[in-house]
């Protein structure tokens, strides 16, 4: 019959309850004794029969395969056995006994057990007790031993992955069934410590905008000029000390805009030197450093430096060595000039206004001025010299802040407010450990688990690091920290013993070079000398 009606329907649901307890009995009916002309003539049960069955031959019955499996006995032995020990499934195997069904028995079972009853779910072979949906159909377990057994083989195999929740599910939904299964495969995948340390963070990133002290005058706090958005840029060499960064600040930029009140910079060892502490504390000058990607950092200078990169960038699209057909050498030192004075004659979209119109009122004289001559030029009086600047560095400041509440209003839609406490227990990303052996592309993602030691501000985390990262720099942004989620020792053992990771560290000492691959001259320390 393909396609039965309700009624047939409705009978076949209704003796799925009593199916492991039926035998079907074939009764002989009447013989057909009116055959006639037009009944059919039966062939005879020879060769040429396409039906032919042969005598001695017993007739095949077809088995049905509930499932395949390459489990042992012992498992289906403990399952047996702990069917005794759960209420449920005594009850559910006293009402397989049974003839008919028992109203006071159903009523007894809990509403998820008794829900899959009435729906006729629940089938009784060999002692095993299985869960049917449209699908599948799986064993019923209630053991905790043997369902982290199942858990465990459906997430930390080789052959499962270490995959996502979602697909732990679809594989642990086609081996057993329990009472709120997702709920458990839910918090075996999140407590996975391999899982929590190997896997990526999709999340939104953690730490929002925070706004730094705003300056009184121009040149106050330095790592950028808030009030005038102004740049100088000087070129230098990576192997400067933090004697030569002093000098170098001395004489190119001290010299014509005084002692600073602030100086935020990022932890660069000729930042975080003694000379260089002790020679700003002579000063007066505060040093406000940061760490790695750190929320507070002033993001107006670093969109500076990366503006600076880009043009130079295009400038010097052939290398150091490309020289033109007059022979000069296109070397971003001696383009920083030009580059200056191209960054500070163009009006920003933080302030509207170009920085020598908020610092001096004028503009420098460019080669587009000279295309015009006839122009008539207006110089105003002091007065009123005084309150035009004074206007514009007004105007700036409420640009500035309009700009700063619509970056923090943009940010704080992709980051989340960070909640640590002071002793929980989070991971620690490793994008920051460079000298980690090993291929770089197949890495940890976190290293720990490590204790929190302390809070910054707000979104600045300092951790209880172990003593193969003593190097290391306690302190890190709350986008580099992810918590980590321990587990249920009593429900969940196989997590209980965990060993802490810490990532293999390349030993520092003096390299043997094996072979020199190019050549280049180099700027020693003397002026005008080259090796």
């Amino acid at each position: 019959m393909k396609k039965p009606n309700r009624h047939m329907l409705r009978w076949k649901i209704a003796i799925q309850e009593y199916r492991g307890n039926m035998t079907s009995v074939h009764k002989d009916g009447n013989i057909h004794k009116n055959a006639d002309g037009l009944s059919r003539c039966p062939l005879p049960n020879d060769i040429d029969n396409p039906a032919y069955v042969p005598e001695e031959a017993s007739p095949q019955i077809q088995k049905e395969g509930r499932s395949v499996t390459d489990l042992n006995t012992t498992f289906f032995e403990e399952a047996r056995n702990s069917y005794t020990q759960d209420t449920n499934c005594s009850i559910l195997c006293h009402l397989f006994n049974k003839y008919f069904k028992d109203n006071s028995l159903t009523n007894a079972l809990d509403e998820v057990w008794k829900k899959s009853y009435d729906e006729g779910r629940f089938h009784l072979l060999d002692g095993i007790s299985y869960h049917r949906t449209k699908h599948t159909c799986v064993m019923k377990v209630v053991e905790r031993s043997l369902i982290n057994l199942v858990l465990k083989g459906c997430n930390d195999r080789p052959f499962s992955g270490n995959l996502s929740e979602y697909r732990t599910r679809d594989k642990v939904k086609t081996c057993i069934w329990l009472p709120m299964w997702q709920k458990d495969v839910a918090e075996y995948s999140k407590t996975c410590y391999r899982c929590q340390k190997e896997n990526k963070s999709i999340r939104k990133r953690l730490g929002n905008m925070i706004k730094i002290q705003e300056p009184s005058r121009p040149w106050e706090i330095v790592h950028m000029d808030l009030i005038r958005y102004n740049s100088n840029l000087i070129p230098c060499h990576k192997d400067y000390t933090a004697m030569d960064t002093a000098l170098l600040i001395w004489n190119r930029v001290v010299s014509w805009t005084g002692i600073f009140t602030n100086i935020i910079s990022d932890r660069d060892p000729n930042f975080t030197s003694a000379l260089w502490k002790n020679l700003h504390k002579l000063f007066g000058t505060k040093l406000s450093f940061s760490t790695a990607n750190h929320p507070q950092t002033d993001g107006l200078a670093e969109r500076m430096k990366q503006t600076l990169e880009d043009v130079v960038r295009r400038l010097c699209a052939y290398g150091l060595e490309f020289k033109d057909c007059d022979g000069f050498t296109h070397d971003f030192c001696n383009l920083l000039p030009e580059i200056e004075l191209a960054y500070k004659t163009s009006i920003h979209a933080c302030t509207n206004q170009t920085p020598p119109i908020l610092g001096k009122g004028w503009n420098p004289k460019l080669p587009k001025g000279y295309l015009r001559k006839d122009l008539v030029e207006r110089n105003p009086t002091a007065s009123s010299f005084k309150g035009m600047l004074d206007g514009a560095r007004k105007h700036a400041v409420r640009y500035m802040e309009d700009s700063f509440a619509y970056a923090k209003d943009t940010l704080d839609k992709s980051h989340a407010t960070p909640d640590f406490k002071v002793g929980d227990l989070v991971l620690v990303s490793t994008t920051k450990f460079n000298n980690i052996k090993g291929c770089k592309k197949l890495k940890k993602s976190f290293s720990g688990a490590f204790f929190i030691k302390a809070l910054h501000v707000e979104d600045a985390v300092e951790v209880e690091l172990s003593e193969e990262l003593s190097n290391k720099h306690p302190t890190f942004p709350a986008s580099f920290i992810k918590p980590y989620k321990s587990s249920d020792a009593d429900k969940l053992p196989l997590w209980n013993q965990v060993p802490q990771f810490i990532p293999p560290i390349e030993e520092s000492g003096i390299k043997k070079i094996t072979k020199v691959l190019k050549k280049r001259k180099l700027r020693t320390r003397k002026y005008g000398n080259n090796l």
